[in-house]
């Protein structure tokens, strides 16, 4: 990339109401590009283009549009534009008149008026619906005029906050062309949000994949797709068999207890990894060469290939193939190294190991209370003086969602990737990250109760290293 983007953004933090929203961002968006922003709902991407735009300010970091420091400068003054989801046109005005407004507030003569928003007419496509009235336009049509309205005051970036989302799917599609002609026609810098991961695919020349207002990677299309950073990435772009793996040393990892040979070295030995092989990738063979084995559960044709989904060692796989296996069949599942995606857990352990205070003691029930983020929870099994802080490890299984909502905590959802056997589930509460697993599909960047159960965890007292004794 340049040395000179067209914007930079640095550190830029945005909370509301407490809840943080971007987290140290930074981001540089180059000259006559189109840049992708995607990611799930509540991810910062539409928080991102009106930190842009002008329209919020951070509540700390710096904006930068040609190296020059613009925090403080209004939208009206910034050399962008803004095509909006719901493209806020004037009904009461005609085709011509949406175009020309902002021509008008610049105080243009007539002619030049005329000028741009007739050669605007051309560019998008609308030539003979100058007098039309808004009210008379398709969805398209619409969409067209405010990309033309945003277009004709010539602004160095174009904002696209999911212009596409109202159209149909065979228009939305058309429209993901046009948009792309239309970038490299005007060569003006593109800045578009979407969470439709075929059209980040499809349009972009960098997609910039973003999750709880942070960017999880940055890189063209075929990167993203081919090369994704973590399991997130892998989840959201595309589809994929995301597995629980061990890197046994470099270049073998360990799925469903068989060495495979991979390409990836650098992780210690015997870590935990995701392992990511994207269904088109597994080669179907006979049971006796196969890597691993099989038994077909679901066949669907998909026009160019057959999707099938196949239990082995009671995980569930997804497989693209031209060649069609029926119900039933077992199969041998093979994968070349350099298809197999070995990357760092999104969680740091499989366990969440925490702390907490001891607010009640019964030694003779054995039974406790401790404090976790201010909620007392019992446990029943265990019992240490009251005022001891303890060291908990509690498996991903220790924390479910309560059946009738009351839980002991509220906790926002960072993540959900499913890993065949069920959903791993990454949370976020006042001061902890937890991982939990089930069955259930939670939505990603909404808040939900959860209760802790501890009947498999391991308590230890704890002891920091200025106490006299040893630490856990």
């Amino acid at each position: 990339m340049s040395n000179n983007p067209v914007i930079s953004l640095k550190d830029i933090d945005v909370s509301f109401d407490g809840e943080v929203i971007l987290d140290k961002l930074n981001l540089d968006i180059e000259n006559e590009e189109f840049i992708t922003l995607l990611g799930p709902s509540g991810c910062g991407k539409t928080t991102t283009l009106r930190i842009i735009g002008g329209f919020l300010q951070p509540d700390s970091g710096e904006v930068y549009f040609d190296g020059e420091k613009i925090n403080d400068l209004p939208p009206n003054k910034r050399n962008v534009n803004t095509v909006f989801q719901k493209y806020a046109l004037f009904p009461h005005l005609n085709v011509y008149d949406n175009i020309a407004f902002g021509l008008k507030l610049k105080k243009k003569s007539k002619a030049e008026i005329d000028e741009a928003v007739m050669k605007m007419l051309g560019v998008v496509d609308l030539k003979g619906y100058e007098k039309r009235p808004i009210t008379k336009l398709s969805g398209g049509q619409q969409q067209r005029v405010a990309i033309a309205r945003a277009l004709v005051c010539d602004p160095k970036v174009l904002l696209l906050d999911e212009p596409l989302g109202a159209l149909d799917l065979k228009l939305r599609k058309d429209m993901q062309i046009e948009l792309k002609q239309l970038q490299h026609q005007l060569k003006t810098t593109f800045v578009f949000v979407t969470h439709d991961q075929e059209e980040a695919l499809t349009m972009s020349d960098r997609v910039v994949v973003m999750n709880n207002g942070k960017v999880e990677q940055i890189g063209t299309p075929a990167d993203i797709y081919n090369e994704p950073a973590n399991a997130f990435v892998a989840d959201f772009i595309g589809e994929a068999n995301i597995l629980n793996g061990i890197m046994k040393e470099d270049c073998t990892v360990m799925i469903q207890g068989k060495e495979i040979e991979c390409v990836d070295k650098g992780f210690t030995s015997y870590q935990p990894v995701d392992v990511v092989i994207r269904p088109e990738d597994v080669e179907i063979v006979d049971v006796s060469d196969g890597m691993l084995t099989g038994t077909v559960q679901d066949v669907v044709f998909k026009g160019v290939h057959y999707e099938m989904e196949v239990i082995s060692d009671d995980c569930l796989w997804l497989i693209h193939s031209t060649t069609c296996k029926e119900v039933g069949t077992e199969i041998g599942m093979r994968f070349i190294p350099e298809n197999i995606h070995i990357m760092n857990k999104l969680f740091p352990t499989e366990d969440n190991i925490f702390t907490a205070k001891v607010v009640g003691s019964d030694a003779e029930g054995n039974t406790m209370e401790i404090d976790i983020e201010g909620t007392t929870v019992k446990v029943e099994g265990h019992c240490y003086a009251e005022g001891a802080t303890v060291e908990i490890t509690l498996p991903p299984s220790g924390i479910y969602v309560p059946g009738d909502g009351n839980g002991q905590l509220e906790a926002y959802i960072e993540s959900v990737i499913y890993k065949g056997k069920y959903n791993e589930i990454i949370l976020e509460t006042e001061s902890h990250r937890w991982l939990m697993t089930g069955l259930q599909d939670e939505q990603v960047a909404t808040t939900i109760p959860v209760c802790f159960r501890f009947e498999h965890a391991h308590f230890s007292e704890y002891c920091s290293d200025d106490c006299g004794g040893d630490s856990p």
